[in-house]
């Protein structure tokens, strides 16, 4: 039965897999869609805010200002992230920054 569940999701969403985050493009509010799943539980979750100017990527020569950039982003969502893969701040943290 939660088998069948999980195909729906994921069919419905376009995602290749469980704990694959993807693009959302045309959702108005949201950039990434994932499926995520730990144990037996299995949650949907959208995160990211459409059009934000992350600083991704640590990149070789990066500016002082992206670094702390992505250091302040860490920081106030340090607890959130801690929660694991069932909450938006961990996805966000691992795809967005």
């Amino acid at each position: 039965m939660k088998t069948n569940r999980i195909k729906n999701l994921l069919k419905k969403n376009g995602l290749k897999g469980v704990n694959k985050p993807k693009k959302t493009p045309s959702h108005p509010t949201k950039s990434h869609v994932v499926l995520a799943k730990e144990g037996s539980n299995v949650k949907l979750i959208r995160f990211g805010e459409q059009g934000a100017k992350t600083a991704g990527s640590p990149k070789s020569g990066e500016s002082d200002r992206m670094k702390k950039k992505r250091a302040s982003f860490k920081a106030r969502h340090r607890k959130n992230i801690k929660k694991g893969k069932m909450s938006a701040a961990y996805w966000a943290d691992k795809t967005k920054w």
